[in-house]
């Protein structure tokens, strides 16, 4: 039975949670606890596209909870792995600890207990703020504790057959190119890697293995050789390969995620999936492939290992929570996307009100609505009050100075009435959007008349601007009054909406141009109404 997750399957009629949960029970029907998967290693930084493993195997679980299961999720912190090599933000000198546990290399900023924890915190303070539970596994403490002793001795009275599978997973080419001899690699190998109790690192080389818990090793730091016994001695840990699903057994994994590395063909958990039931007697979980999720404004390639990832933590500095776990539950996992740190953010923001209002309204899909549902767990979605617009609290957030108190009492006096809660969470993070990541995107209001650019304008044009400026000499009742006026000024009755709509923008142009000097700003109305008619006014009146 194939375990895996046809990415051609997923269709618009339910969503893609649902469908995979489905099969999850078709092909694990009778389990009493239905656990669903993830892990990283802590490397370096646990960066956004890992966030996808958490999110995936955390939407299958609400899902097999909706239908009646009872759910777990894990999060496995593989930090009993070795270090492989140092991030760019890390000090070369931590290259002497290449090859020890993650978890016994001390933090590069001293403050944690452990390198491995100096990445892990971040992400669990991340998922707390996203109202995920998971339940995490330290891999390092599970191997200290003896919890794989048994299955670390299984594996080793049958390496010769992992030796097999791992054989047939390779091309001739691949054997010749390594100058790998099928009988004596089968002879030679053992599943497992040592850590020196001497040197604390990996460089080390099995001499034999007595059948039962004592293994004897050459460490190739100290030229010394040691037997240990796996029982007393928390040195051994099962590879990758075998290590994998050795997991899925001990936890009962029914589903498990994982980005294209695990899932090319040939990979390891096609060979996983064949160790698995060979080995230990489990049937593989389910799995679904996911792709890739990008960065866009920041310029730098994403990579954990390097130093310059985007965790988690930082993503919440400019999106909701709900905003975020709605860009990652919208999409199935078959499907590429992106994130933004420049004005894209502007559209996704919108499109997630807009999707919050037709539900409200009744009709949005099943497949929106329910991706609505799983990133707002918890919430009312028909109670949800119309939220500030992120561009919006942008744009007067900078007007106000930042102050929320000063911005709900220039919202007061309008007829727009945006909730509170959003006024206090967007804008914080418009606000860090702005000088953090886009400080060019500021506005910053003229001090003199930009008779430059009125020069530029045609006499038609200029006639509207002063249409508007006498207008603002009135008293004016309320923001949709004004808002009527911006739109009417241009109009003109003998053309259709479509060519009036482009008078319309070429107006806002000229008005923006006079206040800001730039072709577009915040919504034109309400921005005339922050700024206040007068100083509107003395920018506007050239003659």
């Amino acid at each position: 039975m194939n375990s895996r997750i046809d990415p051609h399957s997923y269709t618009n009629e339910k969503h893609w949670g649902q469908q995979i949960a489905e099969e999850v029970i078709r092909q694990f029907p009778d389990e009493e606890i239905y656990t669903c998967a993830a892990g990283i290693s802590p490397s370096g930084t646990v960066h956004f596209g890992n966030f996808r493993d958490v999110i995936t195997a955390l939407v299958v679980s609400k899902e097999l909870a909706q239908m009646g299961k009872k759910t777990r999720v894990i999060f496995s912190w593989d930090d009993f792995d070795r270090m492989r090599k140092v991030p760019s933000n890390v000090a070369e000198t931590f290259a002497e600890n290449i090859g020890k546990p993650l978890a016994q290399v001390p933090d590069p900023e001293t403050k944690t207990e452990s390198y491995a924890r100096h990445f892990e915190i971040p992400f669990e303070k991340a998922m707390q703020e996203l109202s995920i539970d998971l339940e995490y596994r330290y891999q390092s403490k599970e191997y200290s504790q003896g919890t794989y002793t048994e299955s670390i001795k299984e594996a080793l009275g049958k390496r010769k057959e992992i030796a097999e599978i791992l054989l047939s997973f390779m091309t001739e080419k691949g054997k010749e190119e390594k100058g790998i001899i099928p009988e004596t690699y089968i002879e030679n190998y053992y599943p497992i890697s040592v850590y020196s109790r001497f040197s604390g690192k990996d460089n080390t080389k099995i001499i034999s293995y007595d059948g039962a818990y004592n293994i004897t090793y050459t460490c190739f730091d100290t030229n010394q050789e040691d037997t240990i016994d796996i029982r007393t001695a928390s040195l051994v840990k099962l590879q990758w390969k075998v290590d994998w699903p050795m997991r899925w057994r001990h936890e009962g994994v029914v589903f498990e995620p994982g980005g294209h590395d695990h899932a090319s063909p040939g990979s390891s958990y096609d060979i996983a999936t064949v160790v698995a039931p060979k080995i230990f007697n489990r049937k593989p979980p389910v799995f679904a492939e996911y792709k890739f999720v990008g960065i866009q404004g920041l310029g730098a390639k994403m990579s954990g290992s390097k130093g310059n990832a985007v965790s988690p933590l930082q993503l919440l500095e400019i999106y909701e929570p709900e905003v975020l776990k709605w860009l990652y539950m919208k999409k199935t996992p078959a499907q590429a996307f992106t994130l933004a740190f420049d004005s894209e953010i502007y559209r996704q923001y919108e499109e997630f009100d807009k999707e919050v209002m037709l539900y409200q309204q009744g009709v949005l899909d099943a497949f929106s609505r329910r991706a609505l549902e799983l990133a707002l767990s918890g919430k009312n979605i028909m109670e949800i009050a119309t939220p500030i617009p992120f561009r919006q609290a942008v744009a007067l957030g900078q007007i106000v100075q930042w102050d929320k108190t000063k911005l709900s009492e220039l919202l007061s006096r309008t007829d727009v009435n945006y909730s509170e809660d959003s006024l206090l969470s967007r804008i914080a993070r418009a606000q860090k959007w702005l000088l953090n990541y886009n400080p060019g995107e500021m506005i910053v209001v003229c001090e003199e008349k930009n008779t430059a650019y009125w020069d530029t304008m045609s006499t038609e044009s200029q006639e509207h601007v002063r249409q508007l400026a006498h207008y603002l000499r009135e008293e004016i009742t309320s923001l949709e009054s004004l808002e009527q006026k911006v739109y009417a000024l241009p109009k003109q009755e003998n053309l259709d909406q479509k060519e009036n709509a482009k008078l319309q923008r070429a107006f806002f142009k000229d008005v923006y141009n006079l206040l800001i000097s730039r072709d577009t700003g915040p919504r034109l109305s309400t921005f005339i109404w922050a700024l206040g008619t007068e100083k509107v006014r003395n920018l506007l009146e050239m003659e």
